[in-house]
């Protein structure tokens, strides 16, 4: 499913569902009070988040392929803050679609079940002045009752999931780590997942994606709406960076976005501060080891998450992307990187004993 093969009609809803944040908090209240969640026994959650391109979708992917998780995807798209009414709306008109490959030309193909990174518009809808300005987003404190809605939320997601099987909610959303106490808060049994990569290698994904995707938004305006809507900033012409502490950030200013130094600056910035602040019981975990041993990271992640990985998994699902080579890398941010991804591994490490 891509936003860029959407009909006219199709456009012109996403721009009335996401676009207006009082007709998204209306679309919300409404759901509340016509959709009331059923009574089941929900389970803990699934919260992935971290920098893009560490394998975060892949990971949401075989997640949600044990049936035991309830995520957002394309199908609960344009109205996702009512996702219970939506859902027996669009039952009279649904479609199906053979799998493609995403704009990110990645080879991860989505088709309209493909669970995807929607819940940004949950936090868009409350707390958008709080962290998203101007040219950057920054860590923001949740207030208790936007904590009570988040978790009103995800009942009600869960609520709309076809299944019972599908009791646990599951989310990949980066921009998580701009709140994690409040998920924490909001869930304090749920397990939060922080991937990371090799500094330099996810440097690159980031830049070529950035390029990527500036290209695709010059040529397609919705497109660029489109991701502005989701609360996606992370790369293309909707892009702003993370921004955590000053010095950091003074660094990565003084390169562009066309800089892998800039992007660079952005991972140190990013692990730096998650190193320092994320809940104690997150758990950070390579990428590299990921790929290398697919089997035995994933069979301790589901035993973190209470699940059990099946016997037959095929390992060949998890694919390490080419090592590229890097020129004209500032020394110091190069070192500082390093030093992080350093205490980053041992924290990894650690965690999947």
């Amino acid at each position: 499913m891509s936003e860029h093969n959407y009909s006219f009609g199709d456009r012109l809803l996403h721009r009335l569902a996401l676009g207006p944040s009082l007709l998204r908090k209306v679309s919300f209240d409404i759901e509340l009070l016509a959709a009331p969640s059923r009574t089941r026994e929900v389970g803990p959650p699934v919260f992935i988040n971290g920098l893009a391109r560490a394998g975060t979708t892949i990971l949401m992917r075989i997640f949600h392929d044990t049936g035991q998780f309830r995520s957002l995807t394309y199908r609960d798209m344009p109205f996702v803050l009512m996702p219970g009414i939506w859902a027996r709306l669009s039952k009279f008109f649904h479609k199906q679609e053979e799998a493609k490959e995403r704009s990110h030309g990645d080879g991860i193909l989505v088709n309209f079940d493909s669970p995807e990174a929607f819940e940004e518009v949950f936090w868009k809808t409350f707390c958008d002045d709080s962290y998203i300005a101007k040219t950057q987003l920054s860590p923001h404190n949740v207030g208790t009752e936007v904590i009570s809605q988040f978790q009103d939320y995800v009942k009600q997601v869960i609520s709309s999931a076809e299944t019972p099987q599908q009791c646990r909610y599951l989310s990949k959303n980066n921009n998580n780590i701009l709140r994690l106490p409040a998920i924490r808060k909001a869930f304090p049994k749920g397990l939060i997942l922080i991937p990371f990569r090799d500094p330099v290698q996810q440097s690159i994904s980031l830049l070529q994606q950035h390029n990527q995707f500036c290209e695709l938004h010059a040529n397609d305006p919705f497109g660029h709406d489109y991701m502005a809507w989701l609360g996606h900033h992370e790369f293309g012409g909707t892009h702003k960076p993370f921004r955590f502490t000053a010095n950091v950030a003074h660094m990565g200013n003084a390169h562009q976005p066309d800089s892998l130094n800039y992007w660079l600056s952005i991972w140190v910035d990013t692990y730096g501060y998650l190193l320092s602040s994320a809940p104690s019981d997150c758990i950070f975990f390579s990428f590299e080891t990921l790929c290398r041993s697919p089997k035995p990271v994933l069979e301790k992640l589901f035993e973190l998450a209470g699940l059990v990985l099946e016997k037959d998994f095929q390992e060949d699902k998890i694919k390490p992307p080419k090592l590229k080579d890097a020129n004209e890398l500032d020394e110091n941010l190069v070192q500082l990187a390093q030093n992080i991804y350093t205490e980053l591994s041992k924290r990894s490490e650690a965690a999947l004993k």
